[in-house]
């Protein structure tokens, strides 16, 4: 039996967790309300969903970094293999997204020749490959079924979650939480 304490992961891990779910969550409604605007709102929104990628972008490296020097605790042993093997393609898949989907629209901007302006803060330079205004159509719509595509998996995250925590009793989302969870393994 493992300590709930052994099975959480840490504070830095959770916090990198929980700020770059809520950026994913709410880049992906501005980029879905933005498709339905016009004009100068279309191009403020799509200008926030951009800055909010690139913060991501960094967001996810800085938590690869981090999990580099902090292992993650070990799975319940309560998990069955396909769980086990469910669960970890999901999370590569995730940082392949994470990481992919705001280089995608960084390419897709330089190809279209936009730069992105971090939150009127600063402008992130466009990548040196020119303009090819097909191509960067392209990149946009692949990055948008991508982005459709994580969303997806974040649901059936949340689901495993849910039945770890409430079908399985053996802590689930509590493990990114630094409160609450009483297991029964």
């Amino acid at each position: 039996m493992q300590d709930a304490e052994q099975r959480r992961y840490s504070l830095g891990a959770m916090i990198f967790h929980w700020v770059i779910a809520v950026l994913v969550i709410v880049n992906w409604r501005i980029a879905e309300s933005a498709e339905h605007m016009e004009g100068a709102a279309k191009g403020a929104a799509f200008g926030n969903h951009k800055s909010i990628g690139m913060l991501i972008l960094v967001l996810t490296i800085g938590r690869i970094a981090w999990r580099l020097t902090h292992p993650r605790p070990p799975m319940p042993e309560s998990h069955a293999k396909w769980e086990r093997v469910l669960a970890r393609t999901i999370h590569i898949v995730f940082y392949v997204l994470l990481i992919g989907l705001p280089l995608g629209g960084w390419l897709a901007s330089s190809l279209v020749s936009r730069p992105v302006d971090f939150f009127g803060l600063f402008t992130i330079p466009m990548l040196p490959v020119g303009e090819n205004k097909d191509l960067g159509g392209t990149i946009f719509d692949a990055h948008k079924t991508a982005g459709s595509i994580f969303i997806y998996l974040i649901g059936l995250h949340i689901l495993g979650a849910l039945k770890h925590t409430f079908i399985d009793k053996d802590l689930g989302i509590f493990r990114m939480l630094p409160f609450g969870g009483r297991s029964r393994e």
